[in-house]
């Protein structure tokens, strides 16, 4: 528990978890590598698919981290407010007399 009575957060994956994650990645992205090495076709055809999955790639990174920088931007929103909020609560007296 922190000062405010609130608890710490808690990590939402594992150290195991972020390994399976890289090695199914890995082995993905080596998987479609083979396959368009050995695609009965052009080497053009190979080499743009090739651009293309590491298009695809770089994409889906950004795309990941975007989400993950305005997720974290919320969280510290929220916790902003959340303080302000009991600063208020803390300082308001029900009893004191209206002016």
């Amino acid at each position: 528990m922190t000062s405010t009575g609130q608890s710490s957060p808690v990590p939402a994956t594992t150290a195991a978890f972020h390994l399976q994650a890289a090695v199914s990645f890995a082995v993905a992205l080596a998987a479609v590598a083979v396959g368009i090495v050995y695609l009965p076709a052009d080497p053009w055809v190979r080499g743009f698919l090739g651009i293309a999955v590491l298009y695809v790639t770089t994409s889906a990174f950004t795309l990941a981290k975007c989400v993950r920088d305005k997720q974290e931007s919320l969280t510290v929103v929220n916790r902003v407010d959340q303080a302000r909020l009991e600063k208020l609560l803390a300082e308001h007296d029900p009893f004191r007399n209206a002016a």
